[in-house]
């Protein structure tokens, strides 16, 4: 079996987890605080703060920006839910927007005419590891006094001219669940250069404490754990080289592959990290009956949108024709940096026999 994704645990990773162990300090401490210091240089950020999960990354961050009843934030319905989800539970409301159908991000031309009164924030999706026109959109957001959300969750470590995402926007976050580009088994982080929305942040995270038992707001427990900050490290300084490794497949892959079906494009300027390589294939059920008999992972990233999905169904939201194609139409396929070179043969060949 080829799967589609996993974590790529090494040795150290496991020497690391077995030192917090036998240090018996589990809680959030050293490790954490490195953690939260190097991500922060490797997005360019002044400040990182580490979360129990993406989903709480935005969760926290959208909190931590006063994001509640009566707003409406702008998110793309092409993504995974906890986008929507994150405004939801905050008490404000989601307003979807359709993404382009080249990269499946969200434009600033999108989103404009569904700004009013009541926005209060865009939330933007660098979805597959693809950036969204981030300088466009924050054009588009001061020109309204709205903040900006990135939700990166699938993207670290992609660029745009050589500017990281997760560093446009009021803040940006991320995931480590076991799938992304790099794991801390489940662990999120809030990227960000307001050093009063980091420390609100903070202070959300730890049941509203700064000063043990002395609590300046309401907070939840969102804290990391040293176990996972100490993965992380490991995996942070790996994940160049997995990030280069990724690339040199998604490129011999696209070779093989782009006349046979639509491959991923990347956008002048960008630099995609291919969390997921997303094809675009009317004859997708196809694929996936040849993908299954040849034992190879596959996945569609998302079918029908969060707009369709049984909590959002019944609002009203505008009309979203390039969700509801390409989510009809995609696939994503194996190109993971541990993928063998006999791997990678197979599974472009398995692809064109589909649809040939």
């Amino acid at each position: 079996m080829i799967p589609l994704s996993r974590p790529v645990i090494g040795e150290e990773e496991i020497e690391a987890a077995l030192g917090v162990l036998r240090s018996g300090f589990l809680a959030s401490g050293a490790n954490v605080a490195a953690f939260e210091s190097e991500f922060a240089d490797y997005v360019e950020t002044d400040d990182c703060i580490a979360v129990g999960s993406g989903t709480a990354a935005l969760h926290v961050g959208m909190l931590g920006l006063g994001i509640g009843p009566g707003d409406e934030v702008i998110v793309p319905s092409f993504t995974f839910a906890a986008s929507a989800n994150t405004v939801a539970l905050t008490g404000a409301t989601p307003v979807f927007a359709d993404v382009e159908d080249e990269y499946y991000c969200v434009t600033a031309d999108l989103i404009e005419p569904l700004i009013t009164d009541k926005t209060a924030a865009i939330m933007v999706v660098h979805l597959y590891g693809h950036p969204a026109p981030m300088v466009e959109i924050m054009a588009l957001a001061d020109k309204h006094g709205l903040a900006v959300v990135e939700d990166a969750a699938q993207a670290h470590g992609a660029m745009i001219d050589g500017k990281p995402v997760g560093s446009f926007g009021h803040f940006g976050a991320f995931s480590f669940y076991p799938t992304k580009n790099m794991t801390t088994g489940e662990g999120g982080m809030i990227s960000t250069s307001d050093a009063q929305f980091a420390r609100t942040c903070r202070l959300l995270r730890s049941q509203g404490m700064e000063e043990r038992y002395v609590h300046e707001i309401v907070g939840l427990n969102e804290r990391m754990t040293e176990i996972e900050a100490a993965i992380g490290r490991v995996q942070l300084r790996r994940l160049p080289a997995w990030t280069e490794t990724r690339i040199a497949n998604a490129n011999r892959i696209t070779e093989a592959l782009s006349e046979s079906v639509m491959t991923p494009k990347t956008a002048p300027g960008a630099t995609h990290v291919f969390h997921q390589y997303t094809i675009r294939s009317t004859k997708r059920e196809a694929i996936m009956a040849a993908m299954q008999a040849a034992e190879i992972g596959f996945g569609i990233y998302y079918p029908g949108g969060t707009h369709v999905q049984a909590p959002y169904r019944q609002a009203a939201h505008a009309s979203m024709p390039v969700t509801e194609r390409v989510s009809a139409e995609v696939l994503s396929i194996p190109t993971r940096p541990d993928l063998a070179e006999a791997e990678i043969e197979l599974i472009v060949q398995t692809v064109v026999g589909a649809v040939t």
